[in-house]
């Protein structure tokens, strides 16, 4: 059961982290001769998420926000990034995409990978799996940002634009299915 819940918390992550989706920017900060330093950016990337998942309830405690009430909101907000993923279309704006930030903590660290869609899915996704499965999922992903980053260079050369369009759609349909799952249990529940 452990080992399911792991697989589902990572494979839920990687997509709203989508890495893959963000290839582009990746690598057109690369052409714009942006340095990227992998170990800087995962790193920052790690404590922004634990400190969120482990310190993000007391705040909403704070504010008097349950966390049904808050895994109801993150539940719509994955449903709009899937609908972005699958769609193409942009609901959300980063400043990695107004030519904000440069480096390895702005923008790659936060919001690329920490971004408002990751912290508000580890908040949400305690309401469903334990904080051991989720743990190993985030170091998981962490291991996997890490590897993409550092192979920017060689995956330029592997993948097609359109090989990683098609990821993005796929990645997006299981937000969406995700984001009603969620919904769907956060409600009846």
């Amino acid at each position: 059961m452990l080992l399911k819940s792991i697989l589902s918390v990572t494979l839920i992550l990687f997509s709203v982290i989508d890495i893959p989706g963000s290839l582009p920017v990746l690598l057109a900060m690369k052409k714009e001769g942006v340095k990227i330093q992998p170990f800087i950016a995962t790193l920052t990337a790690g404590v922004i998420m634990l400190i969120f998942f482990y310190g993000g309830a007391s705040v909403l405690g704070v504010m008097g926000i349950d966390m049904s009430s808050f895994a109801l909101a993150g539940s719509l907000i994955i449903f709009f990034i899937g609908l972005e993923m699958v769609l193409g279309i942009r609901f959300f704006r980063d400043t990695h995409e107004e030519g904000g930030g440069t480096g390895s903590i702005v923008p790659v660290a936060f919001p690329l990978v920490a971004g408002a869609g990751t912290l508000t899915t580890l908040i949400s996704l305690k309401t469903e799996f334990d904080s051991i499965s989720i743990f190993v999922a985030v170091m998981i992903n962490l291991v996997i940002v890490y590897i993409t980053l550092r192979s920017t260079g060689w995956l330029e050369k592997v993948l097609s634009a359109q090989t990683i369009s098609t990821l993005r759609k796929v990645f997006g349909i299981l937000l969406l299915a995700i984001a009603i799952q969620m919904f769907r249990s956060n409600v009846m529940g």
